[in-house]
């Protein structure tokens, strides 16, 4: 039978489905800290969201991240909404995604604002490049991703910034991981 017939079955075939009660649910919260640390057990990449333009040159470790689309190309990242980097990118209107390998844990610090040693975010801990859009991309970054700003959208305490990517770069370095608020390593599982 086609998947079109299926569709097109007469009404006294189809699933009769039991009438459920109206139901309200209040939506009830769940609590801040249970919230936070069930998400901390998951593996998340480690990133360096940077800009460069009328705000001047900011970046900020980010660990939320994700592909949105391959047909175009687009990336999401979530910052906190009070951190600079959300006002530098929305006047910018692009930004870059690096990926940090697993040697580059201090930057992750740096760009944190919790270095061991140092200023944080300071651009000179690093060696950066440029390339479609101006924002500084990680010379020596697992992955990179240049976009050009799609949209925001406000949600909670944070911004998630929809990049349409006009570059991506893909080396040779193994990720570094973050889980349960510890630095990690990625190790592909054996057969």
């Amino acid at each position: 039978m086609s998947p079109v017939a299926l569709c097109e079955r007469p009404s006294a075939m189809q699933p009769r489905l039991a009438a459920a009660p109206d139901l309200v649910v209040a939506p009830r919260a769940v609590d801040r800290d249970v919230f936070v640390a069930a998400m901390a057990r998951a593996l998340t990449g480690v990133w360096i969201l940077a800009t460069d333009g009328p705000e001047g040159r900011v970046a900020l470790t980010v660990s939320a991240v994700s592909s949105v689309s391959a047909d175009p190309p687009m990336v999401l990242a979530c910052v906190n909404s009070r951190h600079r980097v959300r006002d530098a990118v929305l006047a910018s209107g692009h930004f870059a995604l690096s990926l940090l390998t697993d040697d580059q844990a201090d930057l992750a610090d740096v760009f944190a604002g919790r270095p061991a040693a140092g200023m944080p975010h300071d651009f000179d801990r690093a060696e950066w490049r440029t390339d479609v859009t101006g924002a500084p991309l990680l010379v020596r970054a697992a992955a990179g991703f240049d976009c050009v700003l799609s949209s925001s959208v406000e949600a909670g305490t944070h911004t998630i910034l929809i990049g349409s990517v006009v570059s991506a770069i893909r080396a040779t370095g193994s990720p570094l991981g973050y889980t349960d608020r510890a630095y990690a390593r990625a190790k592909p599982l054996g057969n």
